[in-house]
């Protein structure tokens, strides 16, 4: 066990964790800083896995965000291979696979964990670096390919699969594609799109069974039909990684939940996939799962422990690419409203959303980047957050 308190535990070696310790150490904090990963890597970003590195733009290494030795000369101690396995809030321990550490602050990155297909349970998935490597290998010797689930990372993957021109199949069970912190709101707009690119879609589709063989999967529909792929790959979803909290005090719902400034408990806060701040709009507490939100709430934390200031809440901003087609998103969206055309030119189209007469969120179709800005100027500042 660690006997002196750790001045700071990230848990979560993730780009939410690595930049809540490059931002504690910038804005003066002088104390130990541990960071820890359950991968035995070290920190990588995880955007380009299902694009870049899944299309053999990339290897592994350019995935990295930092080098060892500039992880080094951060002076902070990262553990690999040491996943979190307990936490006691009260006397502020943290347990690992490697024994116990107490600390004075902790910042929980821990991000989601994906969901397994009760009849693909060898499907391939998409969450490390080692599945984008094995994926990208496997795509290269199939021809036909299903892909399991109509969110935003099966979307790209059916486009990786095309790439390799591969006969792709989409399937989903609500009947609509959903792309991140916009829902389902562009949904005609990328069943569209798949079908520029010969994906077929099987939007309101339910399997029956899964047979393995040796050369591939068949799969049976509950509408009587049954198809033979060389390779399946399920991305059902996920939920966040905090089955290693129970039995902690914290409040767990749909995440970690915590006030507007990421605060889940006195000395412990929550960033990225993993944590539900409070939206100071709406007071209801809400995920966002990309990257950029994990940064400013990861800089936003950070700030907080070093100075004690509160800054506002980061506008989540997200983006993909999906057959070469360029689409971001900023804001915040409302499921049961839609989007509103208001822009379209030779370089693509902006939408937006509005709430209470305001818009709240917009999002660039392969919109120039001097577009999207005009677009995001739309919205109005942050929110003062509610958190003292």
């Amino acid at each position: 066990m660690t006997t002196a308190r750790v001045g700071a535990v990230i848990v979560g070696a993730s780009i939410g964790g690595l930049t809540a310790a490059e931002t504690l150490r910038e804005e003066g904090f002088d104390g130990h800083i541990m960071l820890l990963g359950d991968e035995p890597h070290l920190p990588y970003n995880r955007p380009p896995l299902s694009k870049q590195v899944l299309l053999g733009e990339w290897e592994s290494d350019d995935a990295a965000i930092r080098t060892a030795a500039e992880l080094g000369s951060l002076d902070v101690e990262v553990r690999t291979s040491c996943p979190a396995t307990g936490l006691d809030v009260d006397d502020r321990v943290l347990h690992t696979a490697s024994g116990p550490i107490a600390f004075d602050e902790l910042i929980i990155a821990t991000g989601t964990e994906p969901h397994r297909h009760p009849d693909l349970p060898d499907a391939h998935g998409l969450r490390t670096i080692d599945e984008a490597l094995r994926l990208r290998d496997a795509f290269r010797n199939a021809d036909r390919v299903a892909i399991i689930g109509s969110g935003i990372l099966g979307s790209e993957i059916a486009s990786a699969a095309r790439h390799f021109g591969a006969q792709t199949l989409l399937v989903g069970r609500s009947g609509t594609l959903s792309f991140g912190g916009v829902g389902t709101l562009l949904s005609e707009q990328l069943a569209q799109l798949h079908r520029e690119h010969d994906v077929e879609l099987a939007l309101n589709a339910a399997i029956e069974r899964a047979v393995a063989l040796p050369d591939g999967t068949e799969i049976a529909f509950t509408d009587g039909t049954s198809r033979r792929f060389d390779l399946v790959v399920s991305m059902i979803g996920g939920a966040p990684r905090t089955r290693w909290l129970a039995g902690s005090s914290l409040t767990i719902a749909d995440g970690i939940v915590c006030d507007s400034v990421g605060r889940a408990a006195p000395g412990i806060s929550a960033v990225g996939d993993v944590a539900a701040w409070q939206d100071p709009h709406t007071r209801r507490s809400i995920r966002v799962e990309h990257q950029s939100n994990a940064i400013e709430q990861a800089i936003a934390v950070a700030c907080r422990i070093v100075g004690g200031e509160s800054l506002p809440q980061p506008t989540p901003l997200f983006w993909s690419e999906i057959h070469k087609t360029r689409i971001n998103a900023y804001g915040w969206f409302d499921s049961r409203g839609s989007l509103v055309p208001d822009d379209a030119t030779a370089d693509g189209s902006v939408y937006t959303s509005s709430s209470d007469g305001a818009v709240r969120g917009v999002v660039g179709w392969n919109a120039s980047p001097r577009a999207f800005r005009q677009a995001r100027a739309l919205i109005p500042a942050p929110a003062p957050s509610l958190a003292a």
